[in-house]
């Protein structure tokens, strides 16, 4: 077996379930590999399966003097060097089909960010590389979509997808979640993951006092996203955590911070151990009687 499918079935085999966690965006090298060994440290003591997640430039920022990364090559040697040091796979999006190869040489998972998981030519990119693909849902799609999404990756030759929750649309600079979504992705046929950051965010609402907006956020309801998703059952959680969110360069109003990781963590244990959301509830119409 190879790789992917091995990591992918150690995934979907997580009990209770599996995490992509990390900083949003890769600051400097010395910042990602102290998050890494500290996020490391605290899903081994739970007995999580820990994928770690930065990005190496955030290309979908909604004003142009946002802060995007270091680039795609200073990034993934970044990333290799945590991969190194300290034996965990990695997830790292991509957002043109001429960075997949490169990232597949370092990444073990490989993310569409959400506004792209209906390009065709990108999934295909992606899945050729046979990494495990992680789709996020766009913000603009109905559960549904994810299902073609996933066969155009299985078309192309892979059989290692994810699909995960973001978040929807609701009017301007708001997201809600759905947790039926949750429900209805697995038609999928692959894990689900519920992203209980981002799908708090507040697309362009927050002003800059230079003039501009940037994406504000909800961090205080991320424990309610997370509870309601391991409620239901998903497959894997992803979140971003920083060490200190009111410093963060990108999306610090959604980032968890690392202090409370570790509680917030042995909660959403306790809470998926006793629920039965993963298996489907057998519904008897026949009439009832005592």
């Amino acid at each position: 077996m190879d790789s992917s499918a091995s990591l992918l079935n150690t995934l979907k085999g997580a009990e209770p379930f599996f995490l992509l966690a990390g900083p949003n965006v890769i600051e400097s090298e010395d910042h990602i590999l102290r998050m890494a060994g500290q996020i490391k440290t605290i899903t081994t003591k739970l007995g999580l399966p820990l994928v770690f997640k930065s990005s190496f430039d955030k290309a979908n920022r909604t004003s142009s003097k946002s802060f995007r990364g270091p680039g795609m090559a200073e990034g993934l040697k970044i990333l290799e060097k945590v991969k190194v040091a300290y034996d965990i796979p990695i997830v790292t999006d991509v957002h043109e089909t001429i960075q997949c190869e490169a990232v597949g040489k370092v990444a073990d998972v490989i993310q569409i960010p959400a506004f792209l998981c209906r390009q065709t030519d990108l999934l295909v990119a992606a899945a050729k590389t046979g990494r495990i693909i992680n789709i996020k849902k766009g913000q603009f799609c109905a559960p549904t979509v994810m299902v073609n999404s996933a066969e155009k990756i299985r078309l192309a030759g892979n059989p290692n997808v994810m699909v995960c929750e973001r978040g929807t649309m609701f009017g301007y600079n708001d997201l809600i979640v759905d947790p039926r979504n949750l429900e209805w992705m697995r038609e999928a046929n692959c894990p689900v993951v519920a992203d209980i950051t981002h799908s708090l965010q507040q697309p362009a609402g927050r002003k800059l006092d230079g003039g501009g907006v940037a994406s504000g956020g909800l961090r205080e309801l991320i424990p309610c996203i997370a509870r309601t998703a391991v409620a239901v059952g998903v497959d894997g959680i992803f979140m971003e955590v920083h060490d200190n969110p009111l410093t963060a360069p990108v999306d610090g109003p959604t980032q968890w911070p690392l202090r409370h990781l570790e509680e917030l963590l042995e909660e959403l244990i306790a809470i998926a151990r006793v629920s039965k959301g993963k298996q489907r509830f057998n519904i008897d119409l026949t009439p009832y009687s005592d």
